[in-house]
């Protein structure tokens, strides 16, 4: 028999559901309490976040009606947690990527870009470090008393896990690879879970996209003759110019056409009398 809290906390859960459009599944896996505590306060007003085990969540989203928000909890947080937001899902995860703050990697960590310890001075002064980095391999050497590195060095690629001894160089030369703030892995609206890779597209990327296939569109409907609001000025002055050299190829005597007879005429005179001359 589940206790009255339990009771209490499922009905909670089950009202904001109920309640909000967007519902997104969250991971605040090694997440500080001070920077959650930030991003709460920007959303006020739009999201509420709330800590939730997973079996409570499962009972709360069994006396929901909206369709596959039950597939929230296929994403499997480590830290799982809800947010209720009357933000899309792609404004919240922008604001909550937003909020990310970089930090130093810790070992365990997966990196998602390729680690480059970059050729140049370090901060470290000569002595004992120098071993560390050629343990990494990492060609390094000692210049006005300082660690120097000779030349760029690859020590993660994107996917590895951290290691100890990795984590801890790349805190003594003071580089953060990863970033600290709310994982957004997924959010329901309408029926349609959007997952983090759909969430978190390059905006700039995107948009250069749809320019490009507009581009690409246009050049093919000019090439076909297909006659849109955006093809038409160019199909008809496209059309003039092919008229024009037509009449002008077969010596017709029309408007705008022989202006173009006559100039061809006379450079051709031109061109006679320069040779009789000679």
């Amino acid at each position: 028999m589940p206790s009255e809290k339990k009771i209490k906390v499922v009905e909670e859960m089950r009202q904001l559901i109920d309640k909000y459009p967007v519902i997104g599944m969250i991971d605040l896996y090694k997440m500080p309490s001070k920077q959650l505590q930030s991003i709460k306060k920007e959303l006020r007003g739009h999201a509420i976040i709330k800590m939730y085990k997973k079996r409570l969540m499962k009972l709360a989203i069994k006396k929901i009606k909206k369709k596959d928000v039950d597939k929230l909890l296929d994403l499997d947080p480590k830290e799982p947690c809800l947010i209720f937001s009357d933000f899309d899902p792609f404004k919240l995860s922008k604001i909550l990527e937003k909020n990310k703050s970089p930090t130093f990697a810790k070992a365990g960590d997966i990196t998602k870009h390729s680690i480059i310890i970059p050729a140049g001075p370090t901060p470290l002064m000569a002595g004992p470090a120098i071993g560390e980095l050629q343990r990494l391999k990492i060609q390094a050497m000692v210049k006005d008393g300082k660690i120097h590195v000779r030349k760029d060095k690859t020590i993660a690629k994107a996917g590895d896990e951290i290691n100890e001894q990795t984590a801890g160089l790349l805190k003594k030369l003071d580089i953060q690879t990863m970033e600290v703030g709310i994982n957004l892995l997924g959010a329901w609206e309408n029926g349609t879970i959007f997952k983090k890779d759909v969430l978190t597209i390059d905006e700039q990327e995107y948009l250069n996209k749809i320019s490009l296939g507009s581009r690409s569109a246009l050049n093919l409907s000019i090439e076909i003759g297909y006659i849109t609001k955006d093809s038409v000025l160019v199909l008809l002055q496209k059309g003039f110019r092919q008229a024009k050299a037509l009449g002008t190829e077969a010596k017709i005597f029309e408007k705008g056409v022989v202006e173009d007879l006559i100039s061809k005429a006379n450079a051709h005179a031109n061109v006679l009398k320069s040779k009789t001359i000679n």
